[in-house]
């Protein structure tokens, strides 16, 4: 089976549904994602299945909190993918496969917002409807706010700050990741990601009505 950008459309679904995955890795040792890519340059396919399926998930994340239009966050995740498909006979490990992955991300999320000219800075907001069956009402329901008030503070920060906490948060990237991704220096990207966890902070802490 070939893999292609359509068979990334869901982030949420096994990349191939039909065919259980060749590659095992061993206990004690699990491949890499550089590794994996450049087995996939070379034809195995159950290698991307793996780099798929341990990144789909929070990349869609990122581009669903970033965009915050579900519709918008699915367009790009394909684009994304499709991306990584076409690049594996080009691709170098010259950097973590996640610093390749993630600027590939920004720049197609960057590339949509220019092409659409749209951009809305309301992030995407699903009530946890997962809390803990023995938690309380009132602890639920604080928590859901805490988290309503975390993902309209994410909203309002500046794009540049709310991509470098996203890219920190949901990507896992480092201080050094993130400044290759958004092409800034280290320093700049250091300042806007402490900017962007002093902003939210705030909003979590702040009691509910008070502005």
């Amino acid at each position: 089976m070939t893999a292609t950008a359509e068979t990334a459309n869901e982030p949420a679904t096994p990349l191939c549904r039909a065919r259980r995955l060749t590659y095992a890795p061993s206990m004690d040792h699990e491949p890499d994602d550089c590794a994996l890519m450049l087995r996939y340059g070379d034809g195995d396919t159950d290698a991307f299945e793996l780099l798929y399926s341990r990144h789909k998930d929070a990349v869609y994340r990122y581009l669903l909190r970033l965009s915050g239009h579900p519709e918008t966050a699915e367009d790009v995740f394909q684009e994304v993918w499709g991306k990584i498909i076409n690049a594996r006979s080009s691709y170098r490990p010259t950097a973590k496969f996640t610093t390749f992955l993630y600027r590939v991300a920004h720049n197609c999320f960057i590339d949509h917002v220019r092409r659409n000219k749209r951009h809305a800075n309301t992030a995407a907001f699903e009530p946890d409807m997962h809390s803990d069956p023995g938690e309380s009402l009132e602890t639920a329901t604080e928590r859901s706010l805490a988290r309503e008030r975390l993902e309209v503070a994410l909203a309002d920060l500046p794009d540049e700050q709310r991509d470098t906490f996203l890219l920190y948060e949901e990507g896992g990237l480092s201080v050094d990741q993130i400044a290759a991704v958004t092409g800034c220096n280290r320093e700049t990207a250091k300042s806007r990601l402490r900017y962007a966890v002093n902003k939210l902070r705030v909003a979590i802490d702040e009691p509910a009505g008070q502005t």
